[in-house]
């Protein structure tokens, strides 16, 4: 039988490498916990892992084993916490993953009214799960994914909270700050800044300058929008963000929106969650909020 401190074993080992810092980590003799895996493997009929030199390798068993302890273990930890909650009178902690640098902006405007609305239950944010929130909802990482990319899967329902147009920011000094839009060749001698993401998952280069065959001059990153806005305002170069955040920050920043071709980009921000949790109260209370929210 599969018990919680096999899956622990098999996600410590494969963290750490050896059997010897696992065990410690996990206050068992390496003997103890040597024993543990050999007796499960004979019960399963298969390998775990075998010895590569002086490490440990996952075989391919072992590799599926590694993902069941991964989800399992984090729901197990999730349902705990919350048991724990609901022990003290409390409703809970709504955790949620942000896959949009500029979508926090966004969400605290959302969370503040959440929290009136909800008193007895918190809010957690997860930054580190920007550009790679697929996964956490399905590990139970997180209950809330915030992005403007869904990716549709079976078990996931994301639901579209707020509209708005990806435009191109430039400092008022700029030649297109004249300009009502621009073509995508117009960029091809300009520094873009962007948050560092891959390529692929920027707006701006799948929807504009990539169909169009043209590549800015340089690519810079910039991880905060407040230096990057700084940067564009200095005529150090051009980025592209949401307009209702451009146009908050336009009394910050000497900077202005200009239009993305001549339709301009249309995008929406999602929120999705596990399927199986859609009758969740307050989890439905803050998408409704989410949509009521007007920036």
């Amino acid at each position: 039988m599969i018990e919680r401190i096999h899956l622990a074993i098999v996600r410590e080992v494969a963290r750490v490498g050896t059997l010897t810092s696992a065990a410690d980590t996990l206050c068992l003799t390496q003997s103890a916990l040597s024993h543990s895996i050999k007796r499960l493997e004979q019960q399963l009929g298969t390998a775990i892992w075998v010895r590569d030199g002086r490490t440990l390798r996952l075989t391919q068993a072992g590799e599926y084993f590694l993902a069941v302890a991964n989800r399992v273990l984090s729901q197990l930890a999730l349902a705990e916490e919350r048991l724990e909650q609901f022990a003290q009178g409390e409703r809970g902690t709504l955790r949620i993953g942000m896959e949009c640098h500029p979508c926090y902006q966004w969400l605290l405007r959302v969370v503040s009214p959440f929290l009136s609305s909800w008193p007895d239950v918190d809010v957690d944010v997860k930054q580190k799960f920007q550009f790679g929130g697929i996964g956490a909802l399905f590990d139970h990482e997180i209950d809330l994914l915030v992005t403007p990319d869904p990716l549709h899967k079976p078990g996931l329902v994301f639901e579209p909270v707020f509209d708005y147009e990806q435009v191109l920011v430039v400092g008022v000094d700029h030649p297109f700050a004249q300009q009502v839009w621009i073509k995508p060749s117009q960029l091809s001698e300009q520094v873009l800044l962007t948050y560092p993401v891959s390529v692929d998952r920027l707006d701006i280069y799948g929807l504009f300058l990539t169909p169009a065959g043209i590549s800015p001059r340089k690519h810079k990153t910039i991880e905060t929008t407040d230096i990057m806005l700084q940067m564009v305002a200095s005529g150090r170069g051009v980025a592209a963000l949401p307009r209702w955040l451009v146009d908050e920050q336009a009394s910050h920043f000497a900077v202005v929106p200009v239009r993305l071709g001549q339709k301009g980009i249309a995008k929406q921000i999602f929120i999705g969650y596990r399927k199986a949790e859609v009758a969740t109260d307050y989890l439905q209370g803050f998408v409704k909020l989410a949509r009521e929210c007007r920036c």
